[in-house]
């Protein structure tokens, strides 16, 4: 049986908590007020206080399957990417 083994690499991406609420602000413009904060979380697989933790940049390490979920849910791209610039090892 194989053993599942995650590479993670760490980059920096200012403002990226800034970027999500003003996507999130547009969604709940589109929708006229009837889309709740709660809603949108709970559709991302989080609760809101994840969300606002995430918002406001109190989060410091947010996984890519997460930031997926959130760009989904907002129907968003926020350009993260992780290009490999290395050559292996």
């Amino acid at each position: 049986m194989a053993v599942m083994m995650k590479v993670r690499k760490d980059v920096d991406f200012p403002g990226l908590g800034a970027k999500i609420k003003k996507a999130r602000e547009k969604l709940q413009d589109e929708a006229l007020g009837r889309l709740s904060v709660n809603k949108i979380a709970t559709d991302a697989g989080m609760t809101s206080a994840n969300w606002y933790k995430i918002e406001s940049e109190e989060t410091k390490v947010l996984p890519l399957e997460t930031l997926r979920q959130i760009e989904k849910v907002l129907g968003a791209n926020f350009g993260v990417s992780f290009e490999d610039s290395g050559t292996g090892g």
